[in-house]
């Protein structure tokens, strides 16, 4: 049973850091790639970061580039999502989601929507504010 369990959501000032957790149960991340989405209230999902399996190659959407960072711990069976210098912006429910690899070095740009993902987490909420 494909299980994905999103952690370390919460309440942060502006200018603060969280690091979200996506724990996978029931597969290995061998073979798959994992990408965080979120959505705010009234807006649709969005993709945030997405990592392959394949070839570690990544992808970061343009409004949180070089402020986030996302990791995959095989060991662990885990993605992190590193995010630093939040904004009241980054607002949202945040959900990690599966899907199989891509090919290496396939277009991650194109690959991280939410039509390539088949099991998603319940998602954990991010709020930012002062």
């Amino acid at each position: 049973q494909v299980q994905l369990v999103e952690s370390g959501g919460g309440l942060v000032q502006p200018g603060g850091s969280l690091r979200l957790s996506c724990a996978a149960s029931g597969f290995t991340l061998d073979y798959y790639a994992i990408g965080w989405f979120r959505q705010a209230p009234g807006k649709e999902r969005e993709g945030v970061s997405c990592i392959s399996s394949s070839d570690d190659s990544t992808y970061y959407a343009d409004s949180v580039t070089g402020r986030f960072i996302i990791s995959m711990d095989n060991a662990k069976n885990t993605v992190y999502l590193q995010m630093n210098s939040l904004k009241p912006e980054d607002t949202a429910v945040y959900y990690c989601a599966a899907g199989l690899a891509p090919p290496p070095l396939y277009n991650m740009a194109k690959y991280c929507t939410t039509n390539e993902f088949d099991d998603w987490g319940q998602g954990t909420q991010v709020t930012v504010s002062s």
